[in-house]
């Protein structure tokens, strides 16, 4: 595809590594995990997109699901899909027309110290209802990667040009591959291997399914205020916006 498709956002946790080889898979995004006292441990997803999404999240529930440290169970939304507020404890998946705002999809993480705190997880159909993404293919990559991004995932790979990796953690402008390129729909063994490596630790509590919330003004002040600049060059900028008491939130962006 043109390289003018290549928009597209991931509000996740700090730390970039950009991998040479899926041999060397390591993607963790700066050691930030869900804080849980065993494994297998389940992250609820909230259900707020349209119907038209509504199979594209069940295949990401059912792949991530595929790991052997976590599970994840779609629930009903707690949020409105406009702003997809979080909620404590589980990630918040949403979809809208969000604007010509250059983002195509956006993961977003609270934390708390290296805790995953709440996520949420925004489709911008502003673009998915124009030819370029309006695809299963399209849809199917953008909600995998950044579901996939809420658990502490980085990406594998953050060139679009290069072949595809075979996951839905690698960036392309050719998501449903073909012609001998596998397509990047699913998360693929270095994900799930990354995934034991991030939660191969307990701990002595959990951030999993809690039900302390933040102030409606913290959740609101990281909607359209990214913070500041932590890291940029190029195409790629990492903001971090400060809550006060240990609480942030972490926004990696990739421009178009």
């Amino acid at each position: 595809m043109r390289a003018h498709l290549r928009i597209f956002v991931g509000m996740v946790a700090l730390g970039i590594a950009v991998l040479q080889s899926p041999l060397s898979a390591n993607h963790s995004w700066g050691g930030y995990h869900w804080a849980r006292t065993a494994n297998p441990f389940n992250v609820d997803l909230g259900d707020n997109v349209s119907s038209l999404w509504d199979p594209y999240l069940g295949f990401a529930s059912s792949d991530w699901s595929q790991s052997t440290v976590l599970n994840t169970t779609i629930v009903g939304g707690g949020s409105r899909s406009k702003n997809c507020r979080p909620t404590a404890g589980r990630v918040e998946v949403c979809n809208g027309t969000y604007g010509n705002n250059g983002w195509l999809g956006i993961a977003q993480i609270w934390i708390s110290g290296t805790h995953i705190t709440q996520g949420a997880v925004k489709m911008n159909d502003t673009y998915f209802n124009t030819s370029a993404y309006n695809s299963p293919a399209w849809r199917q990559f953008v909600v995998c990667q950044e579901v996939g991004h809420t658990f502490g995932l980085d990406h594998q790979d953050e060139n679009f040009d290069n072949t595809n990796l075979g996951t839905c953690m690698d960036y392309t402008s050719d998501p449903d591959g073909g012609g001998g390129n596998p397509s990047n729909l699913h998360p693929n063994t270095h994900d799930y291997n990354q995934l034991n490596a991030i939660y191969a630790h307990l701990d002595n509590t959990t951030t999993v399914g809690q039900t302390a919330q933040l102030p409606a003004a913290a959740a609101a002040a990281a909607e359209e205020n990214f913070g500041r600049v932590v890291r940029s060059h190029g195409r790629l900028a990492v903001f971090e916006l400060d809550l006060g008491n240990r609480h942030k939130v972490i926004t990696f962006v990739i421009w178009a």
